[in-house]
This record gives C-alpha cells, sequence and structure tokens, in this order.
C-alpha cells in the first residue's frame, strides 16, 4: 500500500487537505489522537496517534509514501521530525514566510529548525510558507459580536489566506511532480487593512463592526496575558506596525498552482460567519 498521511488532520488546514485528497480518488491516513471520535471522509483510514509520542508516529508511517506534515504549539523533537522525513519519499510541510522577521524571532527558529531537519533527512520535500491565516482574526469573535474591535494598527494591511488555499497548495504539491525543494510563499489575493477585515466580517455576519485603535502599550499587556509569549506578542506588534506604512505582501502563488485565483477574505468570511456569531 501506498498512501498520505495527514497531521493535524482534525485541524483548521489539515482536515481541508483531507477533503482534497479523498475527493481525488488518493488513499488518506489521517493521524488522530481518538480514531473513534474522529469525523473523516468516507474511505480515509483514521489512525491513532500524536506528534508528541514517537512510537505512534513511528507506527503511522507504516505504509505510507508521502506525508503532510504540520507542526502544533509544542517544542519540536528532532527525532520525531527526522523519523517522518526518513521514512516518506514525498514531505509537505507548513511553514510560515519568515523572510521579514528577525533570527531570533520564535517563529524564524521553530521553522528553520524543522525545515532544517527535513532537508537534511534527503526525502523530497517542499515547503508551503503560509504568511498570514485569515483564521487567526477568528481570535476578535468575542470584540465582534460586540460591534467593536480594539487592537492597534488598524490601518495595517494584511495579505490573509483563506484554510481552504493552503490545504488545496498542500495536497497538490504532494500529488503532482515537479515540486522538489520548491519554497512557495502563498498569501491571499490582496493585503487588506485590519480595519476593514473587521468590516468585511461585519457584513458577512449582517452587524456592523468598526475599528477602534488601541494604543500598543495596552495591546501589549492585553495580548501578553492572552497569549502567554512576551516575545510572539512584541513580533505581532512589530509586523502589524509595519504593514501600517508597507503592505504584507501578496504573492500569485496559488492561482500560479492550482490555475485559479486565491479565495477572498470576503469569502471566508461569508464561510466562517457562523464562527463568529457563535459564543
Amino acid at each position: 500500500m501506498s498512501g498520505i498521511l495527514v497531521t493535524g488532520a482534525t485541524g483548521n488546514v489539515g482536515r481541508h487537505v483531507i477533503s482534497s485528497l479523498a475527493e481525488a480518488g488518493h488513499e488518506v491516513r489521517a493521524l488522530v489522537r481518538d480514531p473513534a471520535r474522529a469525523v473523516l471522509p468516507e474511505g480515509v483510514e483514521p489512525v491513532r496517534g500524536d506528534l508528541a509520542s514517537f512510537d505512534t508516529v513511528e507506527q503511522a508511517l507504516r505504509g505510507v509514501d508521502r506525508v503532510y506534515l504540520m507542526w502544533p504549539g509544542i517544542p519540536v523533537d528532532p527525532r520525531v521530525v527526522t523519523t517522518v522525513a526518513e521514512r516518506a519519499e514525498r514531505v509537505a510541510y507548513l511553514s510560515a514566510d519568515v523572510t521579514d522577521l528577525a533570527d531570533d524571532e520564535p517563529a524564524t527558529i521553530y521553522h528553520q529548525e524543522i525545515e532544517r531537519l527535513i532537508r537534511k533527512s534527503g526525502t523530497s520535500w517542499t515547503f508551503v510558507r503560509a504568511i498570514d491565516f485569515a483564521t487567526n482574526t477568528l481570535a476578535w469573535a468575542p470584540q465582534i459580536r460586540t460591534g467593536v474591535v480594539r487592537l492597534p494598527y488598524g490601518k495595517g494591511a494584511r495579505s490573509v489566506i483563506h484554510e481552504r488555499d493552503i490545504a488545496d497548495v498542500a495536497a497538490h504539491v504532494l500529488t503532482t511532480p515537479g515540486h522538489d525543494g520548491a519554497k512557495y510563499v502563498i498569501t491571499g489575493p490582496e493585503s487588506i487593512p485590519q480595519e476593514e477585515l473587521a468590516r468585511t466580517i461585519g457584513e458577512a455576519i449582517g452587524r456592523e463592526v468598526r475599528w477602534e485603535d488601541l494604543p500598543p502599550e495596552i495591546a501589549r499587556k492585553q495580548l501578553t496575558a492572552a497569549w502567554g509569549n512576551p516575545a510572539f506578542v512584541e513580533a505581532r506588534l512589530r509586523a502589524w506596525e509595519s504593514f501600517t506604512h508597507t503592505p504584507e505582501r501578496v504573492t500569485g502563488t496559488v492561482e500560479e498552482l492550482l490555475g485559479r485565483p486565491a479565495r477572498t477574505f470576503r469569502s471566508w468570511a461569508r464561510d466562517h460567519a457562523a464562527d463568529f456569531l457563535a459564543g
């Protein structure tokens, strides 16, 4: 048997990777913590496992030749990453574009370490570097429901990407030739000010939503309390501030690879309207 192992199988991106692969007729194995509770498309094989558990990953790799790898918010385990890369004939790793970040920033260190381990393995690899996930705006949901989003740098323009586009690109590079050693930076189709993102979500849910710029020093305290990682908060604040004078870049990679334009943020907001209204 040869098939494709999908990690993060029930996550925002992984579940769409599975759907894309299954709809195209590929044999898919989903790495999940509890196979009995996993809701998967017909024909997809659930296998119990966790990237934090080397033994379960080793078992899950048996009989597959390709892997979609995303790494959750846990410390990088070189043994697991290396084993995944060495056992698979091809790996698509969901990374991030860290070109504009300093070498000592957490996101840079995290993804560079995994990319280095994969390159060192000698397997065929493709790095799918997503710049900015549209799903990150789901953190605004409690404020969206009040009608006011209070965060800094509303004029900062971000090129957020729909998770389904990330998934479609990952599925594409795993199942078509010509992507060995590629580092694809993928974005949404346009760079949009954060205050406009909030208004667009409001349109999708049928409510007026406005943006109120919060002083960075206040946001720093609130975000550190919420995220628990001061270094990450500083990195985000610096990025958002930079986008007020230099919009987050836009690439045409999604369209070049898939032969269709990337999905718009308006489309994403409609897809997630219920998520913003829940709670």
